[in-house]
């Protein structure tokens, strides 16, 4: 009777976490939470006082992070427990832990890593694209050199076969002239 108790109660334990186990939106608020308190965090940190420009500052960042988390944030469910990660630079954070209804974020020094990884990643795609459109400026700009070099090309060659043309009607005349001039001498 005592094994079945504890079976029971176990069973009964299991249920009551998988049936509150947090979902998605849950971790994200969370993680919205912590970012918002990691920004109020720093901003204080670095001297900027609540004012405008500041909470502007605050509203921007805490956009673009919710931007990020909306299109990167991934849940894995483990039954009992979830979890939330994000891939950054081929490397899998684990941001989130949801257990009975709780979001447990980790620790602010993670969250600062994602950040800074996060810009680093988006000034990077930033450059990448800016010298792919340097590349393709520089390759249309060699493309219209190219195709000048190629006109100037046969514009030469084309004066130079008018130029061979009235030689050759020169040299034609001239043994036509000798020619009659021969026949009539004859």
């Amino acid at each position: 009777m005592k094994k079945f108790l504890i079976y029971a109660i176990v069973l009964i334990a299991v249920i009551a976490m998988a049936k509150t186990v947090p979902d998605k939106k849950a971790h994200k608020k969370a993680m919205m939470e912590a970012v918002k308190a990691y920004v109020d965090e720093e901003a204080s940190e670095r001297g900027m006082g609540d004012n405008i420009l500041t909470d502007l500052g605050k509203g921007i960042v805490n956009k673009t992070i919710e931007v990020a988390l909306n299109s990167k944030l991934e849940v894995d469910n483990y039954l009992i427990f979830n979890t939330t990660h994000v891939e950054l630079d081929d490397e899998t954070q684990v941001l989130s832990l949801g257990v009975l209804g709780h979001v447990f974020t980790f620790d602010k020094q993670m969250l600062r890593d994602a950040l800074e990884a996060s810009a680093k990643e988006k000034a990077e795609k930033k450059s990448e694209r800016k010298a792919a459109k340097e590349a393709a400026k520089e390759a249309r700009k060699l493309e219209k050199q190219q195709r000048k070099e190629e006109k100037r090309r046969e514009k030469q060659a084309q004066k130079e076969r008018k130029k061979a043309i009235k030689q050759a009607k020169k040299i034609r005349k001239s043994v036509e002239k000798e020619i009659e001039r021969q026949n009539s001498d004859d």
